[in-house]
């Protein structure tokens, strides 16, 4: 078998991120005639069209979409092993944008605190947090997000995941809030005033309605926002009630105590909901990238400080 020709895999790979000769040939430097004829190549060695006209564009076909992905992944990892070898960082003059994909209670609870331990070592390096409208791999896989933070859903085979700390759901009234002055919650009177759910897609319904329907109970749900720190909000300045992670209170494990507040009061649900884990999540072509691997490490570290676990 003749040698593969390894220059041919890094065109490949421009083609298929711009999805033009044009722009892969400004990518690389080269003329559009030359990139023209290194696609006819690459159409002879893989035996497929790659690039079709669509009117006045260019369109991936479905064997050059199944490719795309495999072939970012061996530019990264045929850069990494050529690269020269790095035993050292220099975190003082790194400057780098890391985009985090989260919800707004991860940032409230944990991002000063992650900015803070991130710019003591790195003063250049930021932190970009990005809302998270949607469980989806997309980001990690087309490399605009760097990591994603939250409950672990179908991410697709080849996502790493690593367990960042444990939570559960608490409810969460305003200070002076007559379930404040109870020293148990009971379902009657957990289900007797109206609740604010925090949900991104309008859903008024989950785990803890399910365990009231099975002793024939129902909460009313007054209200839905689209954020847990906007359901606190809500619950400090009206008599509803709020259901949110613990985490979301700051500072407090899901073993330890409810977290203490001076305008509001946490309580523990009267039914029983099970534990959420909350993890980081990234692609493998950043697995061995030593500065994205300090800042998971970094990212683990203050969330279990924070929580103390």
């Amino acid at each position: 078998m003749p040698e593969a020709d390894l220059n041919l895999l890094i065109a490949l790979d421009a083609l298929l991120a711009d999805g033009s000769v044009a722009g892969a040939a400004r990518r690389l430097g080269l003329s559009a005639s030359a990139m023209s004829r290194t696609l006819t190549r690459l159409r002879e060695a893989t035996g497929d069209p790659l690039l079709v006209r669509a009117g006045r564009q260019m369109v991936l076909t479905p064997h050059a979409e199944a490719l795309r992905q495999r072939t970012q992944n061996a530019v990264h990892e045929a850069r990494a092993v050529l690269g020269p070898a790095t035993t050292e960082l220099d975190f003082s003059t790194l400057q780098r944008t890391f985009t985090i994909r989260s919800n707004d209670g991860f940032v409230e609870a944990f991002g000063a605190s992650l900015i803070a331990a991130a710019t003591a070592v790195a003063p250049r390096v930021c932190l970009r947090f990005a809302p998270k409208l949607e469980k989806t791999a997309a980001y990690l896989r087309d490399g605009s997000a760097d990591l994603e933070i939250g409950v672990l859903s179908e991410m697709g085979p080849e996502v790493r995941v690593q367990a960042l700390f444990r939570d559960r759901f608490i409810g969460v009234v305003r200070q002076g809030h007559p379930l404040a002055m109870e020293p148990e919650v009971t379902t009657q009177r957990y289900t007797a005033f109206g609740h604010v759910v925090a949900s991104r897609h309008g859903r008024t319904s989950g785990p803890v309605d399910e365990a009231l329907a099975a002793l024939g109970l129902v909460r009313t749900i007054v209200a839905v926002v689209p954020s847990f720190p906007a359901a606190l909000a809500v619950a400090r300045a009206s008599d509803l009630i709020a259901l949110v992670p613990a985490s979301v209170l700051h500072n407090q494990s899901a073993q330890q105590e409810l977290p203490a507040s001076t305008d509001t009061h946490a309580f523990e649900l009267p039914v029983t909901t099970g534990e959420i884990a909350v993890s980081q999540m990234w692609h493998p072509r950043l697995e061995v990238d030593p500065v994205h691997r300090w800042l998971r490490q970094l990212t683990l570290t203050v969330c279990r400080e924070r929580l103390g676990q």
